[in-house]
């Protein structure tokens, strides 16, 4: 993925936090957020980054348990949870033999 294509998925992410963060989500729910879009658009590699890895799982945990609330929509979160992947830099599992 481009680094223009990353930088506009991380502008979503922070224009989701402005738009719904004060009053959809906690603020800690929002730093998870914003640390996750931070680690990822800088990572190099998702799969061999740690940091980056546990972001991903966080956000993943996150989205879920705001759609179980139902505070968020399915669609919302996978919206959310998609922006935030798009931060990263692309990658394609090795397939298994």
């Amino acid at each position: 993925m481009t680094t223009t294509a990353r930088a506009d998925a991380y502008g979503r992410v922070m224009q989701t936090l402005r738009d719904l963060g004060p009053s959809k989500l906690l603020p800690a729910e929002q730093e998870t957020i914003r640390e996750a879009a931070d680690v990822l658009f800088f990572a190099e590699d998702i799969l061999g980054d740690e940091s980056a890895t546990e972001a991903l799982v966080g956000i993943q945990d996150l989205t879920t348990r705001l759609v179980e609330a139902d505070r968020w929509s399915g669609e919302r979160a996978e919206q959310l949870l998609s922006d935030i992947v798009a931060c990263g830099p692309a990658y394609s599992p090795t397939p298994a033999s």
